[in-house]
This record gives C-alpha cells, sequence and structure tokens, in this order.
C-alpha cells in the first residue's frame, strides 16, 4: 500500500484469509459488549466472546503491527474502512435466526455498540501512525437493499420491511458525527448504481465512494449537489476483477464525461475526484491488484494534466 499508494495509503482488508478476515468479521470484532459467533449461516449475535471473534481480532492486531512498521515517519491522509451499521445489521443474525435488522431495539444496540468499536479503531490507529490524518470509509454496500425493503427473512420466502429512512439516516449521521468529533474524515462508499447519495450526504459524510461505471443520469443531480456543498468523490474507474485497460484516458471516461454533463469546470475535476478501483480488491489476484492500483494512479495524472493541456 505504501509503495502502489504512498499519498493515499490504506489498511487493507484480506478476506481470502476466512473467517474473520471478511467485512463482517472483521467489523463485527470491533463491536463494543456485542460478542459474535460464526455459524453455518454466517454471523450471529452471541452471549460472549468466543474463537471467532478472537480470530477477527487477530488478524486485525496483525495488520496493524504490519501498518506500523511499513507507515514509520508517514504523515499524510491514511484510509480505514468498516463496515456500516445497517450492513452489519443486514447481515448478522439475532440468536432466533432472524437478522439482526428485524429488530428495532436490537439495530440501537448495534448502532451503539458500533460507533463506540470504531472510534476505537480509529484511536488505536492513530497511535501506532501519528502523523495520519484519517479518513474512515463506512461501507454500506447492503444499504440500498434495506431502503428498499429486500433484505430476505430467515426464511427465504419474504423480506424484511424497509426501516424509516429518517432513522437510517439518524443512525448514519451519528456515526459520522462521532467520527468528525474525533478529528477523522467520514467517508461513506456503496458501489451499488442505485446508492442513495443524498441521504449520504445529509448524514454528514464528507467524501462518497462509487463505481462510477455504473451509475446513471438519474444520479447526476445529487453528484452535482454534493460536489458544490464540499464533498469529494471517490470515483470508481478501473475494475476490481477482470482487465485493466492499458490506457489511463479510457480509465477516466466515465468521470469526464460525468463531469461534462454536470457542467462544472474542468479544472475542478482533480481536486474533487480521487481515482478507485471500482469496488474493492479483497478477492482479486495479487498481479491485478497491484495493476489496478498503478492504473489508478495513472488515471489520477491524467485528470490532473488534462486541464493544463
Amino acid at each position: 500500500m505504501f509503495g502502489e499508494l504512498p499519498e493515499l495509503p490504506h489498511l487493507p482488508e484480506l478476506p481470502e484469509r476466512g473467517a474473520g478476515a471478511d467485512m463482517i468479521g472483521r467489523s463485527g470484532g470491533l463491536l463494543a459488549d456485542l460478542p459474535l459467533e460464526l455459524h453455518a449461516g454466517g454471523w450471529r449475535a452471541a452471549r460472549r466472546p468466543g474463537r471467532d471473534v478472537e480470530r477477527a481480532r487477530s488478524f486485525l492486531a496483525r495488520d496493524l503491527d504490519a501498518l506500523e512498521e511499513h507507515s514509520q515517519g508517514f504523515s499524510g491522509t491514511l484510509k480505514v474502512q468498516v463496515a456500516g451499521p445497517w450492513t452489519l445489521a443486514a447481515s448478522v443474525e439475532l440468536r432466533s435466526g432472524e437478522k439482526l435488522l428485524a429488530d428495532p431495539g436490537a439495530v440501537a444496540d448495534l448502532s451503539a455498540s458500533h460507533i463506540e468499536g470504531v472510534l476505537a479503531h480509529a484511536a488505536e490507529v492513530r497511535k501506532r501512525v501519528p502523523g495520519a490524518r484519517l479518513l474512515v470509509q463506512v461501507d454500506e454496500p447492503t444499504l440500498p437493499a434495506v431502503l428498499a425493503g429486500a433484505v430476505p427473512t430467515a426464511s427465504g420466502y419474504g423480506r424484511l420491511p424497509a426501516p424509516d429512512r429518517v432513522t437510517v439516516e439518524a443512525r448514519l449521521r451519528e456515526l459520522f458525527g462521532a467520527l468528525a468529533d474525533a478529528s477523522a474524515v467520514p467517508m461513506a462508499h456503496c458501489c451499488a448504481p442505485e446508492l442513495p447519495l443524498d441521504l449520504l450526504q445529509r448524514s454528514g459524510a464528507r467524501a462518497i465512494s462509487l463505481d462510477a461505471t455504473r451509475i446513471g443520469r438519474a444520479l447526476d443531480e445529487q453528484i452535482g449537489t454534493a460536489v458544490e456543498s464540499g464533498v469529494g468523490v471517490f470515483a470508481g474507474l478501473v475494475a476490481s476483477t477482470g482487465g485493466v485497460l492499458s490506457d489511463p484516458a479510457d480509465n477516466v471516461g466515465p468521470v469526464r464525461e460525468l463531469w461534462h454533463r454536470i457542467g462544472f469546470a474542468p479544472e475542478q475535476l482533480a481536486r474533487t475526484v480521487v481515482v478507485t478501483p471500482t469496488c474493492g480488491l479483497g478477492r482479486a489476484a495479487p498481479d491485478h491488484a497491484r495493476a489496478a492500483l498503478s492504473a489508478c494512479r495513472q488515471a489520477a495524472r491524467v485528470l490532473h494534466d488534462e486541464p493544463q493541456r
């Protein structure tokens, strides 16, 4: 990370190591006083911490050791990422077997536990990399399904009711506000084409990460409003799996087209947009991951140089 992305390194997630290194298990290990355990159907609330949570915490501890070793003398923006409260609520089961999302009280408890755990994690990262300015990415890939009432019930034959959007926004605002109060920059990530960009902005996200190759014109106005309010855009432009376009100008095509449609000045593009892979690289082959990160860096240079041509 510090070799390929020296200006914006991040703490990677490596889910192929197994249970506890996955997105839900890793963030579940951060929860305060809300232990989880692994069973055949996935992660479930438990009565007491067990070996599954300890495995997740062990993976993270080793990663933090590596981060501390390779970041000596680093000063700049460092990104860490956690699963968001609504993705956790739609993924973790109650002891009854139903998703935690089905119980508003359980969601409230999860939200409070999540905030406490994320803040403790941010403090630990800051202690190990004291020169870093933290950018905390909150991954909410399941948020569109939550809002649409599309999360399956335990039986699979029904769908859990969508929570009130005011409640969804309030939970996210509590998290983003707590991060901002802790001098971290809150950022939201969702690579679904129907991402609720307006809701994420109102909740206090200061940057939003999206798959720029999948979004349609319907989001142009929301993106324009967000950019005008000072929200940064992390635009997924380089394929996270499969082939990587060799010409950097090809990679930045979707965001140049978006910028033209919205009508912003070209010179604002490089100041506002960060080029990223379209989604996570956790399951990509090492060679592809390295090539994708290199392509992101080259594409960013294209965006930076274009207004001067």
